[in-house]
């Protein structure tokens, strides 16, 4: 089985996340791309909807054991290429030019919970999973355009709170505050109100894709002129 894969419902693509929590590495950012891509290319289709084939986890963000490995081997440019990898995928969901719904069946854990903040909108099961940042737990700042879509989809006073504190929330939480579209009781409904939003949208990809340009041209900015020199600086020690 494929790390990720896709197929359609009707006109509804529809992206699988196969790889058990889902955590991102050089590979993850390589196939993700690619399957966008993939999508994109089919203009039957009028919606992407994110799920994970995973009972517990949507993504559980970095793929720690594989940045360990690369921090043993000293291996700086694979590192690189992940960060920039991710961006660039950040980047397409933001400009895609169908609506992407990101339906959280479990854990979205750090940059697995800043991967669902890229998306369009958010479903997420109330039964089971939480959502946070534990970054300021284990030292690690985000990115000047990471920040830039986090803040555009969390409230500033929210997203201070979540990013200073590392605190775990669910979907009742969430919903509170508007970071997610819809909290759903169980899985069933999960699929069911997502899959049913994915449908009500028909529009042309020109003008969603020039909407989305236009509306996100400062973080497009942040990803693109902010984020390089930071990625260039930096190191890795054992």
């Amino acid at each position: 089985m494929a790390i990720i894969e896709w197929t359609k419902n009707e006109t509804i693509a529809i992206m699988t996340l196969n790889n058990g929590e889902n955590r991102h590495n050089l590979i993850f950012a390589r196939t993700m791309q690619s399957t966008l891509d993939e999508i994109e290319a089919d203009h039957e289709i009028t919606a992407l909807v994110i799920s994970s084939s995973d009972q517990k986890s949507w993504s559980q963000g970095i793929d720690l054991p594989w940045m360990f490995e690369c921090v043993q081997a000293k291996d700086l440019e694979s590192v690189k290429a992940f960060i920039y990898g991710m961006n660039e995928i950040f980047k397409k969901l933001l400009l895609y030019p169908l609506p992407v719904i990101a339906a959280l069946n479990g854990h979205a854990v750090a940059n697995g919970a800043i991967l669902s903040l890229a998306c369009d909108f958010r479903f997420m099961r109330a039964d089971r999973g939480f959502f946070f940042f534990p970054e300021v737990d284990i030292n690690i700042p985000f990115l000047p355009g990471m920040l830039s879509f986090m803040r555009r989809a969390i409230p500033p006073y929210k997203l201070e709170e979540m990013i200073f504190t590392g605190a775990r929330y669910n979907a009742t939480d969430l919903e509170k505050h508007h970071i997610i579209h819809k909290a759903c009781p169980n899985e069933e409904a999960l699929w069911e109100e997502t899959m049913s939003f994915a449908r009500s949208f028909s529009k042309g990809r020109t003008i969603f894709g020039e909407m989305k340009k236009r509306l996100h041209k400062g973080i497009i900015d942040a990803l693109e002129k902010e984020d390089p020199p930071y990625i260039e600086a930096t190191s890795l020690t054992a």
